[in-house]
């Protein structure tokens, strides 16, 4: 997938794009270093999860309600997601200069909770934009792909140095290089080129098309990898964070989820050659799933970067079958809509998946913790395969570029017969 023009090498359309999301996951990135080192890990542990737990279940709301309504509206602007990408950036900026002089007090956690609705929004608004600027339909999964990858270096780029900053003077200074970055990424947001036209409103003709079976049970396959990812971010955060686990314990953790997501995109593609869609998304449900139950078993430190590794595999691998099922299953013209709607289903899965460790937080142990993860990605995995089976779509698809077998022959009638005139005899053989 190109990002330049291969006559004058300025970037294209999906270029900026990819310019625009780089920079944001860099804030991203010395947004959550800094909120490690701050009132979220220092505080006691009973007072961390009172605030965590609301501020999820706040986060909840603005997609349970606000999505339904301004999803639409976006959709009848030709700016109207670029918009929204840009907004979530130079908010976010002004979110992190106001953090840097409320560190250490309970005021941060509102500013967290608008920071993350923003980032929420953001992705939900990249997604829906990302077939705007993508000139073949059918390279969406190869540009959902490479703007993952980018996702993913971005983040290991600005959270290493924003770790170093943290560890040397303090969490201040992280805030104020995420400031810088957000502007500059809300500024490349406003070069993305709008949309050539408005989206039609959607009918509930297009919605049938998008219920497939094949779409519904992988859409809902990914939603509970989704909720995973959210349920282990914070049931590794608050469980290390009560065993008194060193910093540089978290850090390792940190590390695993990067290389796995990486390591995700790169493989997930190379797998696409000799595996169908379905397969792969079974396999990034299931394979978690035996990880976590070894995880569970050990209860160690090797267990958690092991389960951290597994999923950020599995939910990169998964994503990736998805949206090209999803682009080989769906109608062409509702592609676009399509992604943006099962974003938004998975942002609200992750933070529905947070928020079990932390009301549980008296309940779950790190074992208990991996032994449910393993039920519930195997129980998903299985579920998935067997709706498939049932409905007869488990196994292998033709090929769409193998012409269809010959039909058989058809027998050969015989001439029909001369018709002879009255009055007239038959010629003579001679």
């Amino acid at each position: 997938m190109a990002t330049r023009d291969s006559r004058t090498y300025a970037l294209n359309p999906f270029g900026r794009l990819v310019v625009a999301q780089a920079a944001s996951m860099v804030g991203d990135a010395c947004l959550t270093v800094s909120l490690a080192g701050s009132i979220f890990f220092t505080q006691p542990l009973g007072q961390s999860r009172t605030q965590v737990l609301l501020y999820l279940l706040l986060t909840i709301a603005p997609f349970a309600v606000v999505g339904p309504i301004i999803g639409p509206a976006l959709d009848r602007s030709r700016a109207g997601r670029r918009t929204l990408m840009a907004v979530g950036c130079f908010g976010r900026a002004a979110v992190c200069f106001l953090m840097v002089g409320n560190l250490n007090s309970l005021f941060l956690f509102p500013l967290a909770f608008v920071a993350l609705v923003l980032s929420k929004g953001h992705a939900v608004a990249k997604s829906a934009l990302l077939p705007a600027v993508v000139n073949d339909e059918h390279a969406l999964v190869e540009a959902n792909s490479r703007l993952s990858l980018v996702s993913v270096v971005a983040s290991v780029v600005g959270g290493i140095p924003a770790a170093a900053a943290v560890a040397v003077f303090d969490a201040r200074i992280s805030l104020i290089v995420a400031t810088g970055v957000f502007a500059v990424a809300g500024f490349l947001c406003t070069k993305i080129p709008a949309a050539g036209r408005p989206a039609a409103v959607e009918t509930p003709e297009e919605r049938q098309e998008l219920a497939t079976p094949s779409i519904v049970f992988s859409g809902t396959a990914m939603a509970v990898m989704r909720g995973c990812v959210g349920f282990l971010t914070f049931q590794l955060a608050f469980l290390l964070k009560g065993s008194g686990q060193p910093a540089w314990f978290f850090g390792v953790v940190l590390a695993a989820s990067a290389v796995g997501g990486f390591f995700g995109v790169i493989i997930t593609p190379v797998l696409r050659r000799r595996l169908k869609e379905e397969t792969i998304l079974a396999c990034s449900l299931i394979v978690p799933a035996v990880v976590a139950l070894f995880a569970a078993r050990d209860g160690g430190r090797l267990g958690s970067v092991a389960i951290a590794f597994a999923i950020a595999v599995g939910a990169a691998g998964g994503r990736i079958a998805f949206d090209s099922l999803l682009q080989r299953d769906g109608p062409e013209h509702l592609r676009g809509r399509a992604f943006a709607r099962f974003e938004t289903r998975f942002q609200l899965s992750w933070c529905a998946g947070a928020l079990i460790p932390v009301a549980l937080l008296d309940v779950l142990t790190r074992r208990s913790g991996f032994f449910l993860l393993a039920l519930v990605l195997g129980f998903a995995g299985l579920s998935y395969v067997g709706g498939l089976r049932a409905r007869h779509l488990w196994g292998p698809h033709p090929p769409s570029d193998t012409p269809p077998p010959p039909s058989p022959p058809r027998p050969q009638r015989p001439p029909p017969r001369p018709v002879r005139e009255p009055g007239k005899k038959p010629p003579s053989a001679t």
